[in-house]
């Protein structure tokens, strides 16, 4: 009778990680995304908080943050390095949000692409409710310098990298995310990126990337970056120069609308960002104009990323105005796939 009783533990155990996979399975299907058997519409935010007067991300208010997340229907956190944290995943997975984790190439032999360490990280969390996707790179593309002057070895670490991926995990995707479309070259290499995450910053409406994607090919695609800030480096366009959080909010809202009225072609987007960072452009305890960002000259509506000014709530969590309107856009848009 022991015996008995030992098998069919097992058994239901067997049966329980099997439902698990079963209720966490991401597949592509044309150009969608899709969890189980559902179209899944990204409405993601970019995650990366780091507290005033530090420079190195903390998940201290966490709950809070998640708090707000829902408030505003998030339901997709983009990370851009891993978190080694059972119980941060936990989290965020009870909070019902979803998690797109990035790799970087080179991070000194923790999690990266270079060491061929990321695979111990997926390997680790493969299983874990909360994952969507995996992400190889953030527009590595602006860096070729970062690859011996030619971007053809990133792009081949790149396809390599995803390789990996699929050989360890057969339930999860894999993406990269590409400053702007992608050109011949990316793609002719990277033939086992499932999903294009593409960083696109091109004043408040990306519109034409939809098209040009659909003009070459048939993968899903989802914007990996896109928003505004909420400081005008100079008056431009009716915005008084100045911390302008109209400016932020109306660029977001129309950026907003162009990408979930295209969902035949583009599966969503990770809005950047959730959090101002005081880290980026000067002293980390004061918030700061300037910064400098690759390809950045499409920024509404001054053609300037004040690198510290880009997240919806601010350092203390206080609501924007584009709070209010991302809330408008991802509690109220219509899923057309």
């Amino acid at each position: 009778m022991p015996t008995m009783n030992k098998f069919l533990c097992i058994a239901f155990l067997m049966i329980c990680f099997a439902c698990n996979q079963k209720q966490n399975l991401v597949s592509i299907s044309g150009r969608n995304i899709v969890l189980n058997d559902s179209v899944y519409l990204i409405k993601g935010i970019c995650y990366h908080p780091v507290p005033k007067g530090c420079k190195q991300r903390s998940f201290e208010r966490l709950e809070q943050d998640l708090a707000l997340m829902n408030e505003a229907g998030i339901n997709t956190i983009r990370l851009y390095s891993p978190v080694d944290d059972q119980a941060v995943w936990d989290q965020i997975h009870k909070a019902g949000i979803k998690i797109i984790v990035g790799f970087g190439y080179n991070q000194n032999g923790h999690f990266d692409i270079l060491s061929g360490s990321f695979a111990n990280y997926i390997n680790k969390y493969k299983s874990h409710p909360a994952i969507l996707f995996w992400e190889l790179g953030n527009e590595y593309n602006y860096h070729p310098e970062w690859f011996d002057g030619d971007l053809k070895n990133w792009y081949a670490a790149l396809n390599h990298a995803a390789q990996k991926v699929h050989e360890i995990d057969k339930h999860h995707p894999v993406a990269t995310a590409h400053g702007e479309l992608p050109d011949s070259l990316a793609l002719s290499i990277c033939t086992d990126i499932d999903i294009w995450g593409m960083n696109v910053y091109r004043w408040d409406d990306p519109t034409d990337i939809f098209g040009e994607w659909k003009s070459i090919s048939k993968k899903p695609m989802y914007l990996s970056e896109a928003g505004a800030d909420s400081y005008m480096t100079i008056s431009k366009s009716g915005y008084e120069q100045g911390e302008n959080q109209k400016a932020q909010a109306d660029a977001i809202r129309k950026i907003l609308k162009s990408t979930f009225g295209n969902q035949e072609v583009c599966a969503g987007l990770a809005l950047f960002a959730f959090v101002d960072e005081f880290w980026k452009a000067g002293n980390p305890d004061t918030q700061d104009p300037g910064g400098w960002a690759p390809n950045s000259s499409g920024v509404p509506y001054d053609g300037a990323p004040n690198e510290e000014y880009w997240g919806i709530v601010d350092i203390e969590r206080n609501k924007k105005e584009a709070f209010q309107v991302v809330k408008e856009q991802y509690l109220n848009v219509k899923e057309t796939n």
